[in-house]
């Protein structure tokens, strides 16, 4: 068997149901799915159920531990040559499959990313989310909206590593933010052959309200000084421009209080990701497209000081104070909710 599809999934059977329907319709059928049920209150049992005829899909049930370990649990069980790794809120595009296999026969990867879209389908909020997660006005870029192909450190909601390359690196650490960083720079430093794969794209539908987006990239600043502890040379100057943007909008805000001028290039930025959120929209062909954009600006705002308060927050804790460890967090049950 060529793939094994592994599929965390944490209280999302709805979700878990419209990623199983976009593999169903893949023409390409060489794969497994591996759905692991990660203690969740709200089973998807009945949903694994429907796809029992159209799917070679198996279902497994663990006590809650988190996105890696059910992953490696999945994979400990798996039959594939390639393990996919998959969010269960994402959605495959019809030629997802066709794009991974030209990718690795033209590449010969051991490992491969894929980059992320917005679902015409999507709330505003998600497209608006989705903007602030790829965009050039933030840091999404580095997530696979860039080109940056062949220096590319896959994430967990759309990443292929090879079976055996995956056991040999003893999967996923237990981190439960970052976790899917650890594994690329690992494979990255044993050598192996790991690149973006620009037509191997998803739908992604990310956090459904604002508070949760905050949630989730404050737990990633915090994860990546947890990485940068780990491993010293992993930090780039990229990741330190939301802190430093975090820093200057609250020095900006109190000389406002002065000097309301001050104020003028967070407004002149705002306007930026305004217009070009706009002609996204409009060349999508999204509806609602001003609601998008002024949620773009929201969106991308709370993307760059949730992360850089994260990043902050971490560096004070475990480099100034000198506590911590490698899983601190902030908000311990919010990982999928």
């Amino acid at each position: 068997m060529k793939y094994s599809v592994i599929i965390p999934v944490y209280n999302r059977p709805g979700e878990l149901r419209e990623l199983l329907d976009s593999l169903s319709a893949q023409k390409f059928r060489d794969f497994e799915v591996i759905v692991v049920e990660d203690g969740s209150a709200i089973p998807s049992s009945e949903v694994v159920k429907e796809f029992a005829n159209s799917l070679d899909i198996k279902y497994f049930v663990k006590e809650n531990g988190g996105p890696g370990p059910a992953r490696n649990f999945g994979a400990e069980r798996s039959g594939g040559e390639y393990l996919i790794i998959l969010d269960s809120d994402v959605i495959l595009p019809q030629g997802y499959f066709d794009a991974v296999e030209t990718g690795l026969s033209h590449y010969g990867l051991d490992a491969f990313g894929g980059p992320d879209r917005s679902h015409p389908d999507f709330t505003p909020v998600q497209k608006a989310i989705s903007y602030a997660m790829t965009s050039f006005f933030t840091t999404g870029g580095i997530r696979g909206g860039g080109k940056a192909l062949d220096k590319f450190y896959p994430r967990s909601f759309n990443m292929g590593v090879r079976g055996e390359v995956f056991n040999l690196l003893k999967g996923f650490s237990p981190m439960r933010f970052g976790e899917d960083i650890d594994l690329s720079i690992r494979i990255f430093k044993c050598g192996y052959r790991c690149r973006l794969i620009p037509d191997a794209w998803v739908w992604h539908k990310r956090r459904t309200d604002l508070r949760k987006f905050f949630r989730q990239v404050h737990n990633s600043g915090i994860a990546r000084i947890n990485l940068y502890k780990k491993w010293p040379d992993s930090l780039k100057l990229v990741h330190l421009l939301p802190a430093l943007f975090t820093i200057g909008c609250t020095l900006l805000a109190v000389l406002a209080f002065f000097w309301p001028w001050a104020l003028l290039p967070l407004l002149l930025y705002a306007l930026a990701i305004f217009i070009d959120s706009l002609l996204k929209s409009i060349r999508e062909g999204y509806s609602r497209p001003l609601q998008i954009s002024l949620l773009s600006v929201a969106a991308s705002f709370v993307q760059l000081i949730g992360y850089g308060s994260g990043f902050i927050r971490a560096w004070f804790i475990r480099c100034v104070l000198g506590r911590g460890n490698d899983d601190l967090q902030a908000f311990k049950n919010n990982f999928y909710k």
